[in-house]
């Protein structure tokens, strides 16, 4: 396909704008028209990382300095919320790392205590190894005042600070200047130990004043919000002089379970309690509703991990579960993280075998990666619920974070990216308007850099243009769009997390343009793709290749009345046997390969689907992968990703430059490798097997069922 001047772009798009308004009153009307969005572009970043306040290894800047800068292996992103989790922490995140003697070098890094990723290379652990240097430090060791600077309960010693205090008093007052100081919004966030369940990732804006804003800000109300909804923190003291009280207006039920010395409710999920603590969580959407209608977020992290829901403890989170923070605030809680963190852990995700589903797929869930399954199964409502990923960055393993190779987490935007249509106009990006764009399901992820851009459109056909025309002036569309990183914006038209409403027995037109990046991305081998080298085909892992994309196709029958038990609650269970957690009318509707889309000198591939008298509300998704169809312990017969588990010690990595860290094969091995051969594990393994998921385009067609969740 021979590019496109802008010039000509220009007038292709004019064309068809022109062409299908003729057609929209009668065809179709999407819930905005193109006019009245305002113009924005699709940013980075990532929500879900921790620190020495928490479980993490590093400071505060040292995290944000991998997230947002531009030296190899670090993140790049465009914007950064820091997330450690709730409860308490000893250690001082505040404290910049102390340099001192280097280890060996890796993969090239001089010995120098300068070197290139100053100010120097540090071991496994963190830096420094030592615990009473840098962010090891105790708050009571560095505080002026010492141990009378620690507020709240507590009798331990060293003392715990709890997170409301580092929230409010230490870490975003760094956040803050951090951000300034390079031009991008970071700001914190908080890893909820969500009553009932196991964690979700949160923020609460409102008070915070990151870049591009000015001013001194403050995180009152997320450490407020640490204090009265996070199940570790036990702390009575109501925020010590903040006097705090939880109450939510109008909400009977969480003010009658207030304890009357804490003002918050303290009890949990229990024998004695079964499902208190899920009861909980519903009042802290319901509080950030009051507090931070617009400001704030509730998704779901890493949630098929914990295993199935208890309601008399704190594991996962059914699909009953997801409907119900939904219904209470679908501003707030309007997705999920299923495609986890720790990408290059041995259990990849950190999930076990007692996972829901017993390992991720893919690097995903099985709520996100199974097609039909719960996350389909929320589509076919008709809910705002979008896909969302994380780094969930802690430490890199067996490395030091300025070593290259990891055997556990990858730095924020290393690996995985969220990139989310922010609406800025001719304005600054800012935290609110990324807010808005999670919120507005206008997003997609991308592991390895697989794809960097994507549009992803669904128009209402004019029956008055020809086949050939409506197709090459739609596809022309979304290549322009991806030529600037923006989105189609025609009459008629609706991209992804909008819904397009037309009339019975339309004809629509699926287009969609996406970037595979030339070049290589951040993986630091370049030797050959030892799950590729199965079925004979040589691609270096720093160059990953996209074999295919899925358009996955279902229908919408609308929300699930709560008291129909059977439709609405339920474990997932293998064979797709809950029917609570299907959509059984999803499938893979067309797979897309180089067969059957055109390709730029820029990586652009474009691509369409026309679909014929649509008579039923539905929606259209994407997934997309590097590696074909029937690549043996990574893809099924259809293409779909196979269980991470099976791969584990199957998979040969026999190249001369396969790194020494890996995992050795043992006897009695599945692929019948020889015992002591080196396999395809760790990071190796993540940056062999690379996805990336779209969120969902609706279409609702008059007088069938209503699209309710969506505008």
């Amino acid at each position: 396909m021979t590019p496109l001047r802008l010039r000509e772009t220009a007038l292709a798009v004019a064309t068809l704008a022109a062409a299908l308004a003729a057609a929209t009153p009668e065809l179709a009307r999407a819930a905005d028209k193109a006019k009245t969005k305002a113009a924005g572009t699709y940013v980075t970043g990532d929500f879900h990382n921790h620190t020495t306040c928490s479980d993490g290894t590093l400071s505060i800047k040292k995290l944000v300095e991998k997230a947002s800068g531009s030296e190899a292996g670090a993140g790049n992103l465009d914007w950064f919320v820091q997330a450690d989790h709730g409860g308490s922490s000893t250690r001082n995140c505040t404290l910049a790392e102390d340099p001192f003697t280097p280890v060996a070098p890796a993969l090239g890094l001089t010995t120098s205590s300068t070197g290139p990723y100053p100010p120097a290379t540090y071991p496994a652990g963190g830096q420094p190894a030592s615990t009473v240097k840098g962010p090891n430090q105790t708050w009571e060791s560095t505080l002026p005042n010492g141990r009378a600077g620690i507020l709240g309960d507590g009798a331990a010693t060293p003392k715990a600070m709890w997170r409301w205090q580092e929230i409010q008093s230490f870490q975003y007052a760094v956040l803050e200047a951090e951000g300034r100081a390079r031009n991008k919004p970071i700001w914190i966030g908080l890893e909820q130990n969500a009553p009932g369940h196991e964690h979700v990732s949160t923020t609460v804006l409102t008070g915070q004043l990151p870049w591009p804003k000015t001013g001194a800000g403050n995180a009152n109300l997320q450490a407020q919000y640490e204090y009265c909804f996070d199940r570790n923190d036990s702390d009575t003291s109501r925020g010590a002089t903040n006097l705090w009280d939880c109450t939510v207006q109008n909400s009977a039920n969480n003010n009658a379970n207030l304890d009357a010395t804490a003002k918050k409710i303290t009890g949990n999920n229990s024998a004695a309690t079964a499902n208190l603590g899920h009861l909980k969580s519903l009042e802290g959407i319901r509080w950030m509703s009051e507090k931070a209608p617009t400001a704030s977020y509730f998704l779901p992290a890493h949630l098929e991990r914990a295993g199935v829901y208890n309601p008399a403890g704190n594991n996962g989170f059914n699909i009953e579960h997801m409907r119900n923070f939904n219904n209470v605030g679908p501003r707030i809680a309007f997705g999920f993280e299923s495609m986890p963190g720790h990408g290059a852990e041995a259990s990849r995700g950190s999930y076990s075998t007692g996972a829901v589903g017993g390992g991720t797929y893919g690097g995903t869930g099985i709520y996100g990666a199974e097609v039909g399954g719960v996350w389909d199964a929320l589509l076919g409502e008709g809910r705002n619920w979008w896909f969302f990923a994380s780094s969930d960055y802690h430490n890199r393993g067996s490395f030091g974070p300025d070593q290259r190779e990891t055997t556990a987490d990858f730095f924020p935007g290393e690996y995985t990216r969220d990139h989310v249509m922010v609406r800025k106009g001719a304005s600054s990006l800012s935290a609110e308007g990324i807010i808005d764009g999670l919120r507005s399901g206008n997003s997609f992820v991308a592991n390895g850099q697989l794809v960097d851009r994507l549009s992803f459109t669904v128009c209402a056909v004019n029956p008055g243009l020809p086949r050939a025309a409506s197709k090459a002036l739609l596809e022309k569309a979304a290549t322009a769009a991806v030529t600037t990183n923006t989105e189609v914006r025609i009459d008629g038209c609706a991209t992804m997390g909008e819904k397009l409403v037309v009339r019975p027995g339309a004809d629509l037109l699926v287009a969609i343009a996406l970037r595979d990046p030339l070049g290589t991305n951040n993986s630091p081998y370049s030797f050959p793709n030892p799950s590729l080298k199965q079925v004979n085909i040589t691609q270096p892992m720093n160059a990953p290749v996209l074999d295919h994309v899925d358009l996955i196709n279902g229908n919408v029958t609308g929300y699930v009345d709560p008291t129909n038990l059977a439709s609405y609650a339920g474990a997932w269970s293998a064979n797709k046997g809950t029917p609570a957690a299907v959509n059984p009318s999803t499938k893979v509707v067309k797979v897309f390969d180089k067969t059957g889309w055109t390709a730029t000198a820029d990586g652009t591939l474009t691509m369409s689907y026309r679909v014929s008298g649509v008579k039923a509300s539905q929606y259209f998704r994407l997934r997309g992968t590097n590696l074909p169809a029937n690549v043996p312990y990574e893809t099924d017969a259809n293409g779909n990703p196979s269980k991470d588990f099976d791969a584990a010690g199957n998979i040969a990595c026999n190249d001369a430059a396969c790194p020494a860290h890996l995992t050795l094969a043992v006897a009695g091995n599945k692929s019948g490798l020889a015992a002591g051969v080196k396999t395809s594990s760790f990071d190796v393994a993540a940056w062999a097997d690379l996805w990336f998921y779209s969120n969902p385009v609706y279409v609702e067609v008059v007088n069938s069922v209503k699209v309710a969740g969506v505008k």
